[in-house]
């Protein structure tokens, strides 16, 4: 908890994270008017998946030049500027008149998430460094800690029946906490880096990470997706314990990531990611008992395996030898990134033409990779 100590009793380090809260407030609280967009634009579920793809592909479009932005005017000024577009991408798809206009916004909101996402982890990357600190695996509980209270605004949809009205709420919050902080983090710049001449050996830690940030997040999605889905129709648990599984991933998530800092300090970043990679995969062998309560327990242990993982290799990747913290950064994020947005149709696939739990095969054996390659990475780190 001492992570989540520095970060309350030091305005240096709440600026950041809070960042890292307004991202998935702004996201959350889209998501939840999904349905009401689809509804009131008329469009079908393949179209409202095109439209969602746009999304995406705004975040995969800024990743080539987030780095250069970023060292060009500042990650601060990035982090800051960024949330800045975020806030007002995010009210453009609830304005969208029609469908090819939601697709556009969509793409906006992405691209102005992705350069948002990059500099912030950069942002506190650098701090980490200068401060001698950890905080980002905190920063990260941050996060999560937003797509709870965006859940939490949930409650306002009955009573405002106004989504526009809701999300301008939601950036109101945002702005009011960012203009209050920014002081503490806007002056900030990233560590200039005299970069080795290219060599596989450069390339190496980084494939290993953005491998390991792949199938990370890449299951990630597919818990958050599928768990409900799993204990429905395999663990054949009852109605009222069919959310349980992804509850208890999240409640571990964010437990995890606000106490995955103290962790990291002691035992160091490469062996918090090994543990991480255990408990996963314990995880996964417990929902394949297919037992309804051994079964929510597996997804509680995933949630707790995949806490430290993502914020780790994003610390590793920001430190590097020879190569800017905002292009290591950059590429993990857009592996993690990949992994989130293939897994869960790639899963769907299978379960349609196989079954639920052939899908979950394929997740254990990702978490068996995980620890391959976090393995073969420590080896090289030793």
């Amino acid at each position: 908890m001492k992570s989540i100590q520095l970060i309350l009793g030091n305005a240096r380090y709440f600026g950041p994270s809070w960042v890292f809260a307004s991202i998935n407030i702004l996201f959350g609280t889209w998501a939840i008017y999904i349905p009401t967009v689809k509804q009131s634009l008329e469009i079908n579920k393949s179209e409202l998946g095109i439209a969602i793809f746009f999304l995406a592909l705004g975040v995969f479009t800024v990743f080539p030049f987030a780095s250069a932005i970023i060292n060009r005017i500042g990650v601060g000024k990035s982090t800051f500027y960024g949330i800045l577009a975020s806030c007002t991408a995010a009210m453009l798809p609830l304005l969208a008149p029609n469908y090819y206009v939601l697709m556009g916004a969509l793409f906006l909101f992405g691209a102005s998430n992705g350069i948002t996402d990059i500099s912030m982890n950069t942002l506190v990357t650098e701090i980490e460094k200068k401060d001698k600190v950890k905080f980002m695996a905190a920063s990260h509980g941050f996060f999560s800690l937003g797509g709870v209270l965006a859940g939490l605004g949930s409650f306002l949809i009955g009573p405002l029946s106004n989504p526009v009205l809701h999300m301008s709420i939601a950036v109101f919050l945002v702005l009011v906490v960012n203009f209050k902080f920014r002081k503490y983090y806007f002056s900030e710049v990233a560590e200039e880096i005299e970069n080795e001449p290219f060599s596989f050996g450069l390339l190496k830690p980084l494939l290993l990470l953005g491998l390991i940030s792949f199938l990370a997040m890449g299951s990630e999605g597919a818990i958050v997706d599928w768990s409900g889905l799993y204990l429905k129709e395999i663990a054949l648990a009852p109605e009222a314990l069919w959310g349980l599984g992804f509850l208890g991933f999240q409640v571990t998530m964010t437990l995890g990531r606000f106490l995955g800092d103290g962790v990291s300090d002691k035992i160091g970043s490469v062996k918090i990611v090994v543990i991480g990679a255990i408990l996963a995969i314990v995880g996964y062998f417990l929902v394949l008992t297919t037992d309804t309560y051994f079964s929510i327990i597996g997804f509680a242990l995933n949630g707790l395996g995949f806490s430290v993982m993502v914020p780790e290799v994003f610390r590793i990747g920001g430190n590097v030898k020879g190569i800017d913290s905002s292009k290591g950064i950059a590429f993990i994020a857009g592996a993690g990134y990949a992994g989130f947005l293939c897994a869960p149709p790639i899963l769907g696939f299978l379960a349609e033409n196989y079954n639920l739990t052939r899908s979950f095969v394929v997740l254990l054996a990702s978490g068996f990779l995980i620890l391959l390659f976090t393995l073969l990475l420590k080896r090289k780190k030793a």
